[in-house]
């Protein structure tokens, strides 16, 4: 990837229904040479995706946590494979650190939210997790 794939890149972050003429004009080259980049961004697998993103009070009753969790010995891979099926685990990532694992939790509500807690903290090789509830953000990348 060049410049130009990284500014066209930064761009669609920014507006991913950006036009293609749009985007020729911000980054000076002609409509077909942004055409030609994202087919080749998105044949390469660069690019996997287009998406919507929403004020955090648009969306419906929803909250959201985070929770760090400390893997027994060697059994990454079998709680990664456990949490992978829970549903109110939404996103998922291996850290390093004090902390094995960070899991982005959402449920429609406290109790919700306690059950999914609930059946996480029961997964054979969860040592510990300390959770806390996201309550605002203040700047979407």
């Amino acid at each position: 990837m060049d410049e130009t794939d990284h500014k066209l890149i930064s761009l669609l972050r920014q507006d991913a229904r950006m036009s293609i003429a749009t985007l020729a004009a911000k980054l000076k080259v002609s409509r077909g040479t942004v055409t030609n980049r994202l087919k080749r961004l998105e044949d390469d697998g660069v690019i996997v995706g287009y998406t919507v993103r929403l004020r955090p009070d648009a969306q419906r009753n929803e909250i959201k946590a985070w929770t760090s969790i400390a893997v027994d010995g060697n059994r990454t891979r079998e709680v990664i494979a456990n949490l992978m099926g829970e549903p109110g685990v939404a996103i998922l990532a291996d850290t390093n650190g004090r902390w094995d694992l960070l899991a982005e939790l959402r449920a429609e509500n406290l109790q919700d939210l306690a059950k999914v807690l609930e059946r996480i903290r029961l997964l054979k090789g969860i040592a510990n997790t300390e959770t806390s509830i996201h309550l605002e953000t203040y700047r979407l990348s």
